[in-house]
C-alpha cells in the first residue's frame, strides 16, 4: 500500500484539453476531441480516436435541476460506467496512526483527531460526513458534490455559512458531471469552471490555465474561508503568485490563521491539497495536463473510445505510463517515481519529528513564564512559517511525483527555520 495516494489529482469528470477552450463564467465552451469515433486497426490510442459527441441534454432528475450521471448514463454509458466504484481507489491509509508527530503538531486542530487519505470521487459525502473533524458550517461541502456548487451559483455567498446538517441533507450526488462540464456535461467538448471562487480569485488569468487542469484545479488546490462570510477562496490571482512563498505572505498580509495553537500561542495555518498549485510550479505543466496522466483512453466492445473517468495514478496503468515515454524515452517510471516518493518520505519523517520536537520547545517556553512576549513571538513567527512549508509539502498527495524539486524546498525550508527556531530558544 502506498504511504500516499497518487490517483487524486484530476477532481472530476473531466476531457481532454484545447487551447480553444475559454474558462470563464459558468458557460465556457470550445471543441474539443471527446468522445466517440469508430476505428479500424488496433493500436496505442491517440487524441485523433476520439471525436465529439454532441446532444442535447437530458432533462435534470435531480431536485436541484443539476444532471447527475444517471441522467447521462444512456447518452455516455461507457464514461458513466468508469465514474464507479473500483478497488484500487477504496481504501483509507490513517495518517495520524502512520506518522504519529502530526497529533502533536497539529494540536488544537481537527486534523489531529481525523486525518486520513481522501478516497475516490464516489466516496465525498460519506467521507465528509463521517469524519470526526468538526464542520459546523455548508462551506466544508464546497468541493464534495455538485449539488453544492449549483446552490452557490443559484443563491449567493450566503450558502457558504448555511448549517453543515441543513445543507448537507440537500446533497444527492457525488462529485459528478457537473462539476467540470456543468449541465451540458462535455457536449461540444466544454469544460466549464463551476466553482465561483476561481473566476473570482483568478479572473482573466484562467485563460492563460491548461483548462483540463483548471478542472481539476478546483478543487485540489490550497485554500481558506474567508473572515466575512465564510466563502471558499484562493489565496492569489495567478499562476505566478502559487509558490508557498508568496502564498504564506497573503496570509501575513490578510493576518489570517486557521486556529491559534493553545500550548504556544502560535498562530497556525493548515495547508489543504495543494497539487494544482505544486504541478503548475512544475516542468510537467507546460508538457500535459491532470487528464494525460490520470484519465486513460479506452476501447469498448464495439470500438468506441473514450476517456476513463476511473481516475487512478498512472504507475498503475500501463496506457498512461506509455505516455511518459515521449520525454523519458525506457526509463523504467515505476522505479524512478518510487525513488522519488521514497526520498521526499523519508525527508518528510525527519522534519515532522523535528517539527513536533521544536512545538513541545516552544510549548515549554511559554509555559516556563520565563520569556516576554515579543521573545515568544520571534519563535513563534518561525514556527508559523516551518509548519507551513512542511504542510505544504506533506498534504500535496503526489508526495514529490508532481514537482520533486518544489517538495524538497519546502522542507528544507521547513527544517532551516526549525534549527533557527530552536537557535532562540537554546540561547534564551
Amino acid at each position: 500500500m502506498e504511504r500516499k495516494q497518487l490517483i487524486r489529482i484530476c477532481c472530476c469528470a473531466v476531457a481532454v484539453i484545447a487551447a480553444t477552450v475559454f474558462l470563464c463564467g459558468f458557460a465556457s465552451g470550445g471543441k474539443l476531441m471527446y468522445h466517440l469515433k469508430n476505428r479500424g486497426e488496433l493500436g496505442p490510442l491517440t487524441r485523433s480516436d476520439i471525436e465529439y459527441l454532441d446532444v442535447e441534454a437530458p432533462e435534470a432528475t435531480s431536485q436541484d435541476g443539476t444532471v447527475n450521471a444517471a441522467d447521462w448514463q444512456a447518452i455516455y454509458p461507457d464514461i458513466v460506467a468508469s465514474m464507479g466504484d473500483n478497488d484500487r481507489n477504496s481504501y483509507v491509509v490513517d495518517y495520524l496512526e502512520q506518522d504519529p508527530y502530526l497529533v502533536n503538531i497539529y494540536e488544537g486542530y481537527g486534523f489531529a483527531k481525523d486525518y486520513g487519505s481522501a478516497r475516490g470521487h464516489e466516496y465525498t459525502l460519506a467521507d465528509v460526513a463521517k469524519t470526526q473533524r468538526p464542520h459546523p458550517k455548508a462551506n466544508c461541502l464546497t468541493c464534495k458534490t455538485p449539488n453544492f456548487a449549483k446552490l452557490v451559483n443559484d443563491q449567493g455567498v450566503g450558502v457558504y455559512s448555511m448549517p453543515f446538517d441543513e445543507v448537507m441533507a440537500m446533497m444527492e450526488e457525488n462529485i459528478s458531471c457537473y462539476t467540470c462540464h456543468g449541465n451540458d456535461a462535455g457536449n461540444g467538448g466544454a469544460l466549464v469552471v463551476t466553482h465561483s471562487y476561481v473566476n473570482k480569485a483568478l479572473g482573466g488569468n484562467a485563460a492563460s490555465i491548461d483548462p483540463a487542469t483548471l478542472s481539476c484545479g478546483q478543487c485540489h488546490i490550497e485554500y481558506y474561508f474567508t473572515p466575512e462570510d465564510s466563502e471558499t477562496m484562493m489565496p492569489y490571482g495567478s499562476v505566478e503568485a502559487m509558490t508557498p512563498e508568496a502564498i504564506l505572505a497573503y496570509y501575513d498580509a490578510l493576518g489570517f490563521a486557521d486556529w491559534t495553537q493553545e500550548s504556544t500561542g502560535t498562530r497556525m495555518l493548515k495547508a489543504q491539497h495543494p497539487e494544482f498549485e505544486t504541478f503548475m510550479q512544475g516542468k510537467h505543466a507546460a508538457l500535459l495536463n491532470c487528464a494525460d496522466c490520470h484519465m486513460a483512453m479506452e476501447m469498448s466492445e464495439d470500438g468506441n473510445v473514450y476517456h476513463s473517468h476511473t481516475l487512478v495514478s498512472p504507475l498503475e496503468d500501463e496506457t498512461l505510463l506509455q505516455s511518459c515515454a515521449t520525454c523519458h524515452g525506457d526509463t523504467d517510471m515505476t522505479a524512478m517515481v518510487r525513488r522519488i516518493q521514497d526520498r521526499v518520505t523519508a525527508r518528510e519523517s525527519e522534519v515532522g519529528n523535528a517539527l513536533s520536537d521544536m512545538k513541545d520547545a516552544l510549548a515549554a517556553a511559554v509555559a516556563s513564564g520565563e520569556w516576554s512576549e515579543e521573545d515568544l513571538d520571534s519563535v513563534r513567527k518561525l514556527h508559523r512559517e516551518a509548519q507551513w512549508f512542511f504542510d505544504f509539502c506533506y498534504v500535496e498527495n503526489a508526495e514529490g511525483a508532481h514537482n520533486s524539486e518544489l517538495a524538497m524546498r519546502c522542507l528544507d525550508t521547513s527544517a532551516a527555520k526549525i534549527q533557527a527556531a530552536m537557535e532562540l530558544i537554546s540561547s534564551h
